[in-house]
């Protein structure tokens, strides 16, 4: 008998459910960066245990929106654990029971939520006393079904929380082909990869109002892949400052994501981006579909 289901990652940004889902599923499906809010879309990643397939569901960080892109964010999130057979809430060790994860437990009680397990995440950051002391805070707030303390960095406490997540999901035949690792088409793969990069390579320098897509994919004869892309930003200084002097930030960020293509794809991949200005792409109801959000969710 096989058994199959979703599980939804929620928790603060930062929490690592990006780290988690790619740890799980032992594939980059999921951008990580050391920036908050970087997830945008419900990305599942699919993982195989004995005879069970786990689906996951990684959600953008829940916080207080502020903006459209923001509640769309939000609403992606609650939705994807509405729709889950089982909830994991991370919370981090070192910052513990904060107001936003306070927040989130409130949701969860008004939502009378499924099966929610509780993940300690980066447990490497504090003393056995601090973690046990958490535990039995965070289980006292809230009912969990389990509770589980891991690294998702470092891998500790995976195995077992993946074996747990398996028991735990209803006998079903299996969603997805046993050797599909997401079920994002590959040309958003490919521009969250590019949109990491650029994150990453830019640090504060700029803010979250950029989006990248990938306008077209050309499967050459020689096995190559030719991949154009688009960044778009909100004002022409952003332009400059994604170009770099001479063009150098542009072309270590596509150096960076062709290099990360190719290994993924396992054959070359040639990437050509292009910076446009678009300085109303935060409320173009197209903008959100390419990145797998729902613009009304935004209203």
């Amino acid at each position: 008998m096989t058994r199959a289901g979703f599980v939804a990652l929620i928790g603060e940004p930062n929490a690592g459910k990006s780290t988690l889902l790619n740890r799980m599923v032992g594939a980059k499906v999921s951008i990580v960066t050391h920036k908050v809010q970087t997830t945008r879309a419900r990305i599942r990643g699919v993982a195989m245990e004995g005879d069970a397939q786990i689906v996951f569901v990684d959600t953008p960080g829940l916080f207080k929106p502020r903006r459209r892109l923001d509640r769309a964010m939000v609403a992606a999130a609650w939705g994807g654990a509405a729709d889950a057979d089982v909830v994991v809430l991370l919370v981090e060790a070192h910052r513990g029971l904060t107001e936003g994860v306070e927040a989130i437990l409130t949701a969860l009680e008004d939502r009378e939520a499924k099966d929610v397990i509780l993940a300690i995440n980066k447990i490497d950051r504090v003393e056995a006393p601090t973690l046990l002391a958490l535990t039995k805070k965070l289980n006292d707030r809230f009912p969990f079904a389990d509770t589980f303390m891991i690294s998702a960095e470092k891998g500790h406490g995976i195995a077992d929380l993946r074996k747990a997540l398996a028991e735990k999901l209803p006998e079903s035949p299996w969603l997805y082909p046993e050797d599909q690792i997401a079920d994002l088409p590959m040309r958003m793969i490919a521009a969250e990869i590019t949109r990491e990069k650029l994150t990453l390579r830019l640090h504060q320098e700029l803010p979250y109002q950029l989006t990248v897509e990938t306008e077209s994919w050309e499967e050459r004869k020689d096995g190559s892949a030719r991949i154009d892309q688009i960044i778009y930003v909100i004002r022409d200084g952003h332009k400059g400052i994604v170009l770099g002097n001479k063009g150098e930030t542009i072309k270590a960020i596509g150096k960076a994501a062709r290099e990360e293509l190719t290994e993924l794809l396992g054959r070359p991949a040639h990437l050509f981006l292009q910076v446009k200005v678009r300085p109303g792409w935060l409320d173009e109801a197209e903008r959100y579909s390419e990145i797998g959000l729902d613009w009304s969710d935004g209203a």
